[in-house]
């Protein structure tokens, strides 16, 4: 029969309960990234005029080379400044980060629901436990490539929004009689969150897929194949 059989039962064993934490660990890994919304406050001390403050928010993908730092024709410290932007852009990482927390998270919600209704099939197929395995194994790689990928992202968004990057990107801080200095940063603890979570993901997909293998035929192959060890052949029957 293939129809749907509800059984919680594979939610107690190893390769659902981990499924169910991929699940959950999805969830944060996208929302610490993709939901994240920072402002930075540029002070700049004149000697001659007026201080002023800069203000520039970024926010996920991170195209900084997107956020305006100075309005057209600004008058900042008696001198004419041109529209500004940022530099830096850290959309590919970061996009690639949330598509991949994306696409587990809704992988693992097909595999449970897999392992809760047709749990029957699963073990009756040679091929859909190879598939969850080669899957498994996929995202695991994936967690890897695109944390180390976001790891670098979002230094590029610390270093693009720090002071020196201000004063290089904005050449009125190259005036003399004129600091620029950012006096305060976004809190970014939920982007540096986020790369923790990118690993552990990869951690956890890599354990669970040695319970994804010892699910498919090769794992039972190899274990009926091996010799029955200490024990002695069975004497004929006389």
């Amino acid at each position: 029969m293939t129809g749907l059989r509800l059984n919680w039962s594979p939610l107690k064993e190893p390769l659902g309960f981990i499924k169910v934490l991929e699940w959950f660990m999805a969830v944060f890994a996208f929302a610490t990234c993709g939901g994240f919304t920072g402002s930075n406050v540029v002070s700049l001390y004149c000697s001659e005029g007026r201080n002023s403050s800069l203000i520039a928010t970024f926010s996920y993908p991170f195209r900084l080379n997107q956020v305006l730092l100075v309005g057209s024709n600004a008058t900042l410290c008696n001198h004419t400044v041109p529209e500004t932007h940022l530099v830096g852009d850290a959309s590919s990482s970061a996009e690639f980060f949330v598509a991949i927390a994306v696409l587990a998270f809704l992988y693992c919600m097909a595999a449970l629901l897999v392992y809760v209704g047709y749990m029957h099939i699963y073990r009756d197929s040679d091929l859909v436990p190879i598939t969850d395995f080669m899957m498994t194994v996929f995202f695991a790689f994936f967690w890897l490539v695109c944390s180390s990928a976001w790891a670098r992202g979002l230094q590029t968004v610390k270093d693009a929004t720090g002071t020196e990057a201000i004063r290089v990107v904005l050449p009125l801080c190259q005036e003399g009689g004129v600091l620029c200095e950012v006096s305060k940063f976004a809190s970014m603890r939920s982007l540096n969150i986020s790369v923790v979570f990118g690993y552990l993901n990869m951690i956890v997909w890599a354990g669970n897929a040695w319970f994804a293998y010892k699910e498919t035929r090769w794992y039972a192959q190899k274990f009926s194949s091996q010799p029955a060890g200490g024990r002695g052949q069975v004497p004929a029957p006389i």
